[in-house]
């Protein structure tokens, strides 16, 4: 489906008005709904109008307030800093200044304004990763209070929650909500599904290893087929005839390597407990928490899962895949770097693909793109590792959500809120899913629109309507603190990726480490009876012999090679 040109013709609709920002009114919002939104939002127009009219009034008491928020550079960010901010000024008064900045730099600023108690953004979009550590610290407001105490004459009667599909994701084990979810997307198995479905490589597949060529069910099959692909002529299907690779990834010693492997790479492979929406009592960083969910360890000898031989194999696999079957450059590439390789056309498949790069993989004119607009590839679940066990976490989402700091003063919160209750809105967010593609809200996943552009997306909606997804979901609240924690992990794992040391050696550095932040976090008190209270070591195998996490090697590491076919796969999905 065509979208509508965004910033310049709702520019244009807001000039010919002739108001200013600071005219805060109807006008603009009906400029604004004309240009930008039109039946794109899962209002009618006149829900629209009245859902502007309450903004217009909620904010009246702070129109002329200049307020500053901030958030990691993606395409849903970046049309609201450019798009949605404007908007908003011209309807309620309130200045917005939206800066986009990365990730990591956006986890450094929230860390400082929690040590220092320095107001330096109203209010920041971050990932509910930091969930664990924001109900623990007691630093970001909990949302639940605020909007039944101060937030209230600014909380929007139309919020509704329960229509937030992530909502699960940045609530507390008290309960409360800590963070409003903004954007949402998740990590999914990528694949050539113009060569999957070809016959002759269909045959030449099966007889090479005995079963059918399709997505990947176990982690034994998605070797199979990076190793059937890796150097393989496809210009019989108008493919590459040298250069092409049977996986993608990343490996450079970067911040970026850290999220490749706390983003559930761990649970791909088997590594934690059954849980959703984390495994319970040990989660995907190998933490485990006692009933009054402390954590109480991370070493194997503590009963944590770190280091156990489930997370060794998700760790010697990864590495294995990266050196046998991707381009030499990808050891070298951060996740940035990564990203756009697969649209290049010498890619079969890539288990850790997030869909937040679906925006940019159906441009026209792209190699992986057909003429009639439709993508020649597909996405589908990622398949498990060896240790895998049924009910387990089974891959990532990411949550950008936002945050209201406790440090942040209360009129100032007040107006920031209004805004990320605005970029939120149901009247807002259908348009802004077409444009980022990162869905939040289940009247926005089930919109026509999305029926209509679905064949387009290469099984994007088809996923987020799924009830698959449940088993995809951010970082839990085992983690009481994420940004010190996971900084360990990159430096840790880009050891064992240069070959300084074993995966094993790594892993031990990595959950040794871990303990002592968590032990530092104890000493300090500062999170009180919710903060950690290690186990006393162990011989390991008091453990190792206990039902669940941690887990002792298994005998064989590599079942027989399991895959689906991807049209009967949606198949069962759509019934």
């Amino acid at each position: 489906m065509r979208l509508r040109t965004t910033a310049t013709a709702m520019a244009a609709a807001l000039m010919a008005t002739g108001l200013s920002p600071a005219w805060a009114d109807m006008e603009a919002a009906r400029a604004f709904l004309d240009a930008e939104i039109g039946d794109l939002s899962s209002l009618t127009r006149e829900e629209q109008e009245a859902e502007m009219q309450w903004f217009i009034d909620a904010a009246a008491p702070h129109a002329g307030m200049e307020i500053k928020v901030v958030s990691e550079t993606i395409t849903t960010h970046e049309y609201e800093s450019k798009v949605l901010a404007p908007a908003f000024t011209a309807i309620t008064g309130i200045t917005v200044t939206h800066d986009l900045i990365g990730e990591g730099d956006v986890v450094e600023k929230l860390q400082t304004q929690m040590q220092t108690g320095e107001n330096i953004y109203d209010a920041y979009i971050n990932d509910s990763d930091l969930i664990g550590t924001h109900w623990r610290y007691q630093q970001a407001r909990n949302l639940t209070d605020w909007m039944a105490g101060d937030g209230a004459a600014v909380t929007n009667p139309n919020l509704d929650l329960e229509d937030f599909v992530g909502l699960q994701f940045v609530t507390g084990p008290d309960g409360k909500v800590y963070q409003l979810p903004d954007q949402q997307f998740a990590n999914l198995y990528w694949f050539r599904y113009d060569w999957f479905s070809d016959a002759k490589t269909q045959e030449d597949f099966k007889a090479k290893y005995g079963y059918d060529l399709g997505v990947p069910l176990n982690w034994t099959a998605y070797e199979d087929i990076a190793e059937f692909f890796t150097g393989r002529d496809m210009s019989y299907v108008g493919g590459p005839a040298t250069g092409v690779y049977g996986s993608m990834d990343y490996g450079k010693k970067d911040p970026s390597l850290g999220w490749r492997y706390t983003d559930a790479w761990m649970s791909m492979a088997g590594m934690g407990d059954v849980g959703e929406p984390n495994g319970l009592p040990v989660d995907e960083w190998g933490i485990r928490v006692d009933e009054n969910s402390r954590p109480v360890g991370s070493c194997v000898a503590r009963g944590g899962a770190t280091n156990d031989a489930a997370a060794v194999y998700a760790v010697t696999k990864a590495i294995e895949w990266l050196q046998k079957y991707t381009p030499p450059e990808a050891q070298g590439m951060t996740f940035g770097e990564a990203g756009p390789v697969p649209a290049q056309g010498n890619i079969a498949q890539q288990m850790f693909w997030y869909t937040a790069f679906t925006a940019d993989m159906v441009k026209p004119g792209l190699p992986v793109m057909n003429e009639d607009g439709t993508p020649k590839w597909r996405m589908a679940p990622s398949p498990h590792g060896a240790y895998w066990q049924d009910g387990m976490k089974v891959g990532y989402q990411d949550a950008g959500a936002w945050t209201l700091m406790e440090s942040t003063p209360v009129e100032r919160a007040q107006a920031a809120w209004l805004y990320a209750q605005f970029v939120t809105s149901k009247t807002v967010d259908v348009k802004k899913s077409h444009v980022g593609l990162t869905f939040i809200r289940e009247s926005t996943i089930q919109h026509d629109s999305f029926t209509e552009r679905a064949p387009e997306l290469g099984g994007l909606v088809e996923f987020y309507r799924s009830p698959a997804r449940v088993q995809w979901s951010p970082t839990g609240t085992n983690i009481p603190d994420y940004p010190k924690l996971a900084q360990l992990w990159w430096q840790n794992i880009g050891d064992a990726m240069s070959g300084a040391k074993t995966p094993q050696e790594a892993l031990d550095a990595l959950c040794e480490e871990q303990e002592r932040v968590l032990e530092r976090l104890e000493r300090a008190g500062v999170q009180g009876d919710i903060g950690p209270k290690l186990n006393e070591p162990q011989d390991p195998h008091v453990w190792l012999d206990a039902p669940g996490a941690p887990v002792a090697k298994l005998d064989n590491e590599e079942p027989a090679g399991e895959t689906v076919n991807y049209d009967e796969l949606i198949a069962s999905w759509r019934n």
